[in-house]
């Protein structure tokens, strides 16, 4: 009994193989790409919602430090707020779109999924991840200011640092952002603890957080309370900012990680 229990700690210690990740990957995918349209589709309106909670703690700690702390401090503290939503989503196994736009891929690079296939998803999860998020927007621009834990104002300070820029840097950012995300999925199959997991989603969250970097579905959020709070942000904003970090996240995931760690992986089986 006791060399059982030890020969499974053992197995769990031991770091998968890139080859068991990568298959891993292609078979949770697989499982999404086989399942109902009705069932995605709910599951990434929840994955929506549940994102949103990263907004409403970022503007809950804009509105308590603005003006209290420098501005260094203040986006430190945004920055380690941004992970909350992200956590929810990927333990609670939801379906977020910047997670799909590398894992969806791979059963494509594979042959065992269409390209067909692979569109519809995508379009189910954004559809549904944006139809969640907007319902959160609505609560958000009314709920917390009713509660004294957030100034409408703050929804505004935050969107700001996201339309500010050309359609070029937007997508740039998008891109990295993307890159990033994908390397959260690869990294959270690649983990076999809850909390490594949790670890992980923590630090790769907050550099997207840091850096200020345009995620599709969390910008979604932002940009669209503050267009229902502030007259200085309208749907050009909305649409400027959606557009080309939707762009960006699609070319960072299937880019960068999807196409780059199936060819890694798949030339290194065949040697």
């Amino acid at each position: 009994m006791d060399k059982r229990v030890s020969d499974l700690k053992d197995a769990l210690n031991k770091p998968k193989r890139v080859d068991e990740i990568l298959d891993e990957q292609i078979e949770m995918a697989l499982h999404e790409h086989r399942r109902s349209n009705r069932d995605l589709f709910m599951s990434s309106i929840s994955a929506g919602l549940e994102i949103g909670f990263t907004v409403f703690l970022m503007a809950a700690v804009y509105t308590k430090f603005n003006g209290v702390v420098n501005d260094p401090v203040l986006d430190v503290l945004l920055a380690i707020s941004y992970p909350l939503g992200f956590i929810f989503v990927v333990i609670g196994r939801s379906e977020l779109f910047t997670e799909h736009t590398t894992m969806a891929v791979l059963p494509v690079l594979s042959k065992d999924a269409t390209i067909k296939s692979l569109l519809i998803l995508w379009a189910l999860i954004y559809a549904g991840n944006l139809l969640g998020g907007y319902f959160f927007g609505s609560i958000l621009a009314i709920l917390p200011e009713k509660l004294g834990a957030v100034e409408t104002g703050s929804f505004e300070a935050l969107a700001t640092k996201l339309i500010d820029h050309p359609w070029y840097i937007i997508a740039g950012s998008g891109i990295l952002a993307g890159w990033l995300m994908g390397l959260l999925s690869w990294l959270v199959t690649a983990s076999q603890e809850t909390i490594s997991r949790i670890l992980i989603i923590a630090l790769i969250t907050t550099v997207i957080g840091i850096g200020g970097l345009h995620h599709s579905i969390v910008g979604s959020i932002e940009v669209f309370t503050a267009a229902l709070t502030s007259k200085s942000v309208g749907v050009s904003d909305y649409l400027h900012v959606q557009i080309w970090s939707t762009v960006g996240n699609l070319v960072g995931g299937v880019v960068f990680v999807a196409f780059a760690k199936y060819s890694h992986v798949r030339y290194t089986d065949r040697q």
